[in-house]
């Protein structure tokens, strides 16, 4: 078999993982079900075309060199289905028939939408099982595994995905590594190909030419960051976003009407609320923001749940210009960071082959081609904040930045090369610090308590705090401002509401 004999004198360590993988779940399908009870779902792109030369092959190797001979695998025997619709490309179509001449395939031909043509088919039909060229970062991948029952109100069938853990370079990888044909519209710079109503060449692959009337594209498989194969996809235009952006225009930052960004911090950990573990991060970050002029809003833990964390970031998001959050970040059960920043967004998490890159040279032959849970990476909204002092780039969804640091030296190093970002690309907006000053008395609440109250009336303007390090330890009282003049001025105001002596400067 040519397609099995490719990847075998392939030197891409990787994408023979990917295809042994694939064709495992192929050979397991066809010892469930028979010839007669499944069926392939092909629509001329590329992920349906790498699919159907996955199953040519893994039906070679189910049923054994032996058994394909006298030409054997001239024909396709696999149920081959193709909806139909007005709104293809004219190239998809030619691309579909030319296929189903050249290797045999028996087109069931649906005309109707997805959903009733399956009714129609399945209900004439013994199938129980269809494959499907569905991958992880697709709109309908949500919630599927590599087998995976139809939704409720749909017929039932086994959704069975091969190349569910493929990305967009593993594609074309296989594709270029077999030298099998592909749809002419990637090599006009189609990289998601859809209906002629919604599809356009991806930007990113435009070539710049002054010299010729129209634009030119380079081929789908030269797009760098596969991350954005569905940029040629035309969106319905969205609500502008009424937060600013703290990267740019600082003169304009921060809510509520002051110059002051703000930000939640929020910690991941069933062991910080079971009080196994102290957390010192958050009170660290906590000051590394104050330093920077920014105003902390709230701190937050909460447990290793997909929920939770979508719930706490999705709350938090709207009301801050930054939110930052740390722990539950790798590759075990509980680190569930990623997936609930994901569902805050409301995406979903797709492979990051440049992530993926960087997770490979640090864990080495621990990082196989297997789906790696570690480089999986909310679609669509994932920046990654490259930096030379760090061995894996940061990650920024939109304004939420997910921090890797577990401990109080790990977050110095992170925080210094996100501070060191802000210059170019980076999310933090370097703000000039609130003046404070500090001041410890002797005096009861009580008799502090009307006084200072009248001092926050007189100077709307400044943040008027007290605490107390221990029960029987002095009242610390903290005046915060913009302006060095105008807390003096506070100070003094409060000084003359007591005997001299009554407070002592401790800045």
């Amino acid at each position: 078999m040519e397609i099995d004999k490719a990847i075998r004198e392939s030197d891409d360590k990787r994408l023979k993982t990917k295809y042994k993988n694939a064709i495992y779940v192929i050979q397991r399908a066809l010892a469930l079900y028979s010839i007669e009870e499944v069926a392939f779902s092909f629509n001329g792109g590329k992920d349906s075309t790498v699919l159907l030369h996955l199953l040519r092959a893994g039906y070679h190797l189910h049923k054994g060199e032996q058994s394909c001979s006298n030409g054997g695998l001239a024909t396709f025997p696999i149920r081959t289905i193709y909806f139909e619709s007005s709104s293809a490309f004219p190239e998809i179509n030619s691309f579909t028939y030319d296929t189903a001449s050249s290797y045999g395939l028996e087109l069931d031909i649906i005309h109707t939408d997805f959903k009733s043509g399956l009714e129609s088919l399945l209900k004439a039909n013994p199938i129980r099982a269809i494959f499907l060229g569905v991958r992880i970062g697709d709109p309908t991948a949500v919630g599927q595994e590599q087998f995976s029952p139809s939704s409720p109100g749909w017929p039932p069938f086994m959704r069975v995905n091969p190349i569910l853990d493929w990305s967009y370079r593993d594609v074309w990888a296989f594709i270029l590594t077999c030298k099998v044909n592909y749809c002419s519209l990637y090599d006009q710079g189609y990289t998601s190909i859809g209906s002629i109503h919604d599809t356009v060449p991806n930007s990113q692959l435009c070539i710049n030419d002054s010299s010729k009337c129209r634009e030119n594209f380079k081929p789908a498989y030269l797009l760098s960051d596969g991350r954005l194969e569905r940029a040629g996809r035309v969106k319905k235009s969205s609500p502008p976003i009424t937060r600013h952006n703290p990267l740019v225009d600082q003169d304009s930052i921060g809510s509520q009407g002051n110059c002051m960004p703000t930000a939640s911090v929020i910690a991941v950990g069933d062991e910080i609320l079971s009080g196994t573990v102290e957390d010192h991060l958050g009170p660290s970050l906590c000051r590394k923001l104050c330093l920077i002029g920014w105003s902390v809003s709230q701190i937050a833990v909460v447990r290793n749940d997909i929920d939770s964390v979508a719930e706490e970031v999705e709350q938090r998001i709207s009301t801050n210009d930054m939110v930052f959050i740390y722990g539950g970040v790798g590759p075990l059960h509980c680190d569930i960071t990623l997936a609930g920043v994901a569902k805050a967004f409301g995406v979903r998490l797709a492979p990051d082959e440049e992530f993926e890159e960087y997770l490979r040279l640090i864990i080495g032959e621990h990082c196989t081609g297997d789906r790696n849970e570690m480089a999986l990476l909310p679609e669509g909204i994932t920046e990654l904040l490259h930096h030379d002092k760090l061995p894996v780039p940061l990650i920024q969804c939109r304004n939420v930045v997910i921090l890797s640091s577990t401990t109080n030296a790990e977050l110095d190093k992170e925080w210094g090369c996100l501070t060191e970002l802000t210059n170019s690309c980076g999310p933090l907006a370097i703000m000039e610090p609130l003046v404070s000053k500090y001041f410890k008395t002797y005096l009861s609440d009580v008799q502090v308590a009307q006084p200072l109250s009248k001092l926050c009336f007189e100077f709307p303007d400044l943040n008027i705090a007290c605490y107390r390090e221990s029960r029987h330890g002095p009242l610390i009282i903290t005046i915060e401002g913009k302006e060095q003049q105008r807390i003096e001025t506070a100070a003094m105001a409060l000084s003359k509401k007591f005997h001299p002596g009554a407070f002592s400067d401790i800045n």
